[in-house]
């Protein structure tokens, strides 16, 4: 582990504690998180060893979503086709930002602090991140949101209201990832739900090369009005 001092070059990933921690200090401001996403660490909130700064950890493995494995159940699809479930991009940030930081059932604490809300905020407002939106009946249900940099998606959080609005959400994700050229998408740790959707877990070392390819991409997010959405096109 590393304390860091003014500048926003991060160590070498393999330097990480076991835990993943790789790095203490420094801020959320725009120019650190990209700098942190590019060099495969994402931000975590305190804890009681590093209280009142910010932790950055690189864990070995890394969780991904391989594009095209993630699971689609077939109820899930026979219920996008019975229903006039619709998605969009970027309609609605604060809200599934607000979405993703409630309170979760089996779960205690809030990891998705106002400082943490705030600093994905202004990531959005500069084109960074971006947030995916699943409606039904002019209602948000669900929604999953990240950072994209080159061919990487970087997924931090999803939330659902009703039951499969993340999982739409990840579906619509997926698929637009496909279609725009993205290479990775990373959901850092793996844990029982993203497993049963297709998440895997690869050496930190696999990862670090796949995203150098991935940020030599071009790929890149648009804004979408809400569409309606029948499910996986292939």
């Amino acid at each position: 582990m590393w304390f860091l001092k003014r500048s926003t070059k991060f160590p070498p990933a393999e330097k990480a504690a076991a835990d993943g921690l790789l790095l203490v200090g420094g801020t959320l401001s725009i120019d650190w998180l990209l700098a942190a996403y590019r060099a495969g660490a994402f931000p975590m909130p305190d804890d009681s060893r590093t209280i009142f700064r910010t932790s950055w950890y690189s864990p070995d493995p890394r969780a991904i979503i391989p594009l095209g494995q993630l699971r689609k159940s077939s109820r899930l699809c026979r219920k996008l086709r019975q229903r006039e479930y619709h998605v969009s991009i970027d309609q609605a940030f604060a809200d599934v930002i607000a979405g993703c930081a409630g309170p979760r059932r089996k779960e205690t604490g809030v990891w998705l602090t106002p400082r943490m809300q705030r600093a994905y905020l202004a990531m959005h407002g500069a084109g960074h991140a971006h947030s995916i939106e699943v409606w039904l009946d002019g209602q948000l249900i669900g929604g999953t949101y990240g950072v994209a940099i080159g061919g990487l998606f970087a997924a931090e959080s999803m939330f659902s209201r009703v039951s499969d609005g993340s999982k739409i959400a990840l579906m619509f994700l997926e698929q637009t990832l496909l279609e725009r050229g993205f290479q990775l998408l990373d959901v850092q740790w793996i844990n029982d739900h993203t497993r049963s959707l297709g998440a895997t877990e690869i050496p930190r070392a696999e990862y670090l090369q796949r995203l150098r390819a991935a940020l030599d991409s071009s790929a890149s997010l648009a804004p979408l009005a809400p569409a309606l959405f029948r499910g996986p096109t292939s």
